[in-house]
């Protein structure tokens, strides 16, 4: 399980996470919802160490990891795959080697016990034949499957997701979201993921929580959240500017 604790960031002094409370449990996928700049990356990257909070405590399983070193930080970011916004690939590799990098940095791995894995996590992804294609040979789809890839080579306890299918027409998106669930159910692992996209949401969620104001706001399941009658909740997933005009007008659908 990974609780925060009160966590608190800020930078340039302008506060970004205000007191974050959240439990995440075993085996369920968590969605993160917010509006952009609202701190859903920072509170993501918090997660597995990548950011130090200025105050505050973020537990991963029984291991508090905020005061740790970086030495002491490696074997608890073992437990973890980041598929960040971007893919983050790198454009020199191929797509195999971009996969296979992780586990060559650990060092505990021959070259061919590295094969059989990346071959398995490209087979996944549905990328078996394309290993040797370098990233600017791939689709926007495809380089996001390959960074799915790499984050579960190494077969983590946990998976974080930074917006996964921004920028993917509405085909490949649900393609991305069917993934997520696949290795859900394959690993049984326990996923992370922020986004404005509702429609994967409500697909891959056991649960929503919407960070507001560097705070959690509201925590739901899909159905409980599309129910709320929370307008700072129905605002952001209905995309209105005011809703308070919805509610004059009569269009309460989905309250």
């Amino acid at each position: 399980m990974i609780r925060i604790q009160s966590l608190s960031k800020s930078f340039l002094g302008s506060p970004v996470l205000r007191g974050v409370d959240f439990e995440i449990h075993d085996g369920e996928t968590v969605v993160i919802i917010g509006q952009s700049g609202g701190g859903k990356s920072v509170l993501l990257k918090h997660l597995c160490g990548l950011l130090k909070p200025d105050d505050g405590h973020v537990w991963v399983d029984d291991d508090d990891i905020v005061p740790l070193s970086e030495r002491r930080l490696a074997p608890i970011r073992s437990k973890f795959g980041f598929l960040f916004q971007g893919a983050a690939l790198f454009d020199s590799l191929t797509l195999f080697d971009n996969v296979a990098f992780p586990l060559r940095e650990k060092r505990k791995f021959t070259e061919a016990e590295i094969a059989q894995r990346v071959a398995e996590a490209l087979e996944i992804v549905g990328l078996a034949a394309a290993g040797h294609k370098k990233p600017a040979e791939l689709s926007g789809g495809m380089r996001k499957r390959a960074g799915l890839a790499r984050a579960v080579v190494g077969m983590p306890k946990y998976l974080l997701y930074d917006e996964p299918t921004t920028g993917l027409d509405p085909i490949r998106a649900d393609t991305i979201n069917n993934l997520i669930l696949r290795l859900r159910n394959r690993f049984q692992v326990t996923g992370v993921a922020v986004t404005h996209d509702m429609a994967s949401a409500y697909k891959i969620a056991d649960r929503i929580a919407m960070l507001h104001e560097g705070q959690i706001h509201a925590v739901g399941t899909p159905s409980e959240i599309q129910a709320t009658t929370d307008p700072i909740v129905q605002q952001f997933i209905r995309g209105v500017a005011d809703i308070s005009q919805e509610v004059h007008s009569g269009n309460t659908a989905n309250y």
